[in-house]
């Protein structure tokens, strides 16, 4: 539960580091002289309680009972989805995790099933692995509950013919496909990036100054010292940490100016570190990397906004449509915007760089129109691809339904192409359903809803559920199809600090089980009987020669 290694080096009684489990109870032992008795004093027991195998078959107790309560919730859903994701862990296995989604009394529940390691990366291999786990949450009995699947855009996943969502597709036929928005997001952005050789060349020379830092602690240092703040450093297939680090340089730049001169006239500083420190302060007085700086500081920030919003286990497709509209204006805005005087918005700079820069805008004035047209092709390449890939059609057209803003509006004008499509997607009856959207179309107390949850909650609080039975199936759909698999990547994370490179040998069934006490751990506290549930389980798997069940005597 607190993503330590619960096993130590060595677990004998005068170890030094026996390892957490061991070092719990010989610490509950110094507080109970049963217990200690028991450890000390007992030559021929039964059962101690200690060794490697009894600590795996409780982890495996633990996690049996666990996903029995996750099974009961998913009995109880009437709809369920799925994420799949797949990374490496430190000893260099492959690790696919196993997520499914569902609403249950008006709350999302993303829950952890499972590491799971495939025979191999193929479209075969991934989805025979997940159609075995299907089948042991009972999903095969009920193949109509599974109605959204989201993966990344491999082709390996999205491929429509061969790919995994179309092998789970031809049996589970209501699983529709997602490709998750966040990954979806750092393609837009990384294809904006590289289109333009200046903008390439920007960002290249950005990614130098985090890299220049983080390589030595000489150079943190003096970079904790002078700047008090540190560059995040960049990572191929997160944009977001490009965005913060664009922030950081150019909210910092003349306290980064400093730093690099600081450590060119240190005389113990080496010559490749001189000569990089030159370069990246060349850089920063650079007139076209501080054109593109500046851009791209109006640019980032409207990304890690809708990056952020991405993380929430509660955005739907109604919410997501409201977001990517925010976040498609907001570029819009800076488009028609960059025709600025990039000189006369930061004339606070000092006499000295200020009489550069003139220098340097006076040496190319010829340059200004080509860097402004570059700047409205990039945030055009942004916005078409927002349309391209943040297309909300077939099923996820339905959410405009149920968008709060639109409602005064369909008072007059019916949705009937999307009233269609619900109906025909979801076999609900039409009749009701018209009815039930007329009602809520006209009552304004409905139109104050943020999203699909925040209005299935108004159902449920109001105890409307038997009265917009159709509008109450259709949003338990809407909260249950996943917009990103960020849950996927929290599960990554978690696997990072319990498989490390001092424990790289576990199990799978081990990994898997102290993932979930740490994954899950709500679930566990939240549980009143859980620790009877998990003795009672240890008790039942297999035979034992000693009766751990007290029998009550008349």
């Amino acid at each position: 539960m607190f993503e330590i290694a619960l096993r130590g080096h060595d677990e004998t009684q005068d170890s030094a580091n026996p390892g957490i489990f061991r070092g719990l109870v010989n610490l509950l032992a110094e507080i109970d002289s049963t217990l200690k008795d028991h450890i000390s004093k007992s030559n021929n027991r039964v059962f101690m309680g200690l060794s490697k195998t009894i600590q795996n078959e409780l982890l495996d107790s633990i996690y049996e009972v666990c996903r029995t309560l996750i099974l009961d919730e998913i009995n109880k859903a009437h709809y369920i989805a799925i994420q799949a994701d797949e990374t490496t862990d430190s000893a260099t296995l492959s690790q696919l995790v196993f997520i499914v989604r569902y609403e249950l009394n008006g709350k999302i529940q993303e829950r952890f099933l499972s590491f799971l390691q495939p025979e191999n990366h193929t479209a075969d291999g991934i989805s025979k692995c997940l159609l075995e786990e299907l089948t042991k949450i009972k999903l095969d009995e009920t193949p109509e509950k599974l109605i959204a699947q989201s993966y990344d855009g491999a082709s390996v996943m999205s491929g429509r013919n061969n790919g995994v969502q179309a092998k789970i597709k031809e049996i589970y036929k209501n699983a529709n496909y997602i490709h998750c928005y966040a990954h979806q997001l750092n393609l837009i952005i990384e294809r904006a990036a590289s289109q333009n050789k200046q903008v390439k060349v920007f960002f290249c020379n950005l990614d130098g100054f985090s890299t220049f830092f983080t390589r030595s602690p000489k150079r943190t240092a003096i970079l904790d010292e002078v700047v008090k703040n540190r560059l995040p450093r960049s990572a191929p297939t997160r944009w977001n940490f490009k965005s913060r680090c664009v922030v950081s340089v150019f909210k910092y730049k003349k306290d980064l100016i400093t730093c690099l001169t600081r450590i060119v006239d240190d005389e113990s500083s080496d010559q490749s570190t001189i000569r990089k420190a030159v370069g990246l302060k060349h850089i920063l007085n650079d007139y076209d990397f501080n054109y593109w700086l500046y851009f791209f500081n109006k640019i980032m920030p409207h990304c890690e906004i809708l990056y952020n919003q991405l993380q929430r286990r509660e955005i739907d497709s109604i919410k997501m449509q409201s977001c990517v509209s925010s976040f498609k204006s907001s570029i819009q805005h800076v488009r028609n915007s960059t025709d600025y005087d990039y000189y006369n918005e930061n004339s606070d700079n000092d006499d000295e760089e200020e009489e550069k820069h003139s220098r340097q805008r006076n040496k190319r004035p010829r340059y200004e129109d080509k860097h402004k047209m570059v700047a409205k092709e990039v945030c055009d390449i942004i916005i078409n691809n927002i349309d391209d890939r943040f297309l909300f059609s077939d099923h996820l057209s339905i959410a405009l339904l149920f968008q709060p803003h639109l409602f005064s509006t369909y008072q007059h004008s019916f949705p009937e192409t999307e009233f269609r499509m619900a109906v025909k997607t979801f076999n609900l009856d039409s009749i009701a359903f018209k009815h039930e959207l007329v009602v809520l179309y006209n009552r304004p107390d409905f139109g104050t809803a943020s999203c699909a949850l925040t209005l299935l909650q108004c159902f449920y609080e109001n105890n409307l559920t038997t009265t917009f039975v159709e509008s109450v199936k259709l949003l338990k759909i809407i909260c249950t199809i996943p917009m990103t698999t960020a849950e996927s990547e929290r599960c990554f994370s978690t696997l990072k600090r319990i498989k490390t490179f001092s424990r790289n040998t576990m199990q799978e069934s081990r990994l898997c089980a102290l993932a979930m006490c740490s994954i899950e751990k709500q679930l566990l506290t939240s549980t009143p009987n859980f620790n009877e549930l998990v003795i009672d389980h240890f008790t039942h798997c297999k035979e034992r020669r000693m009766d751990f069940i007290f029998k009550q005597v008349n």
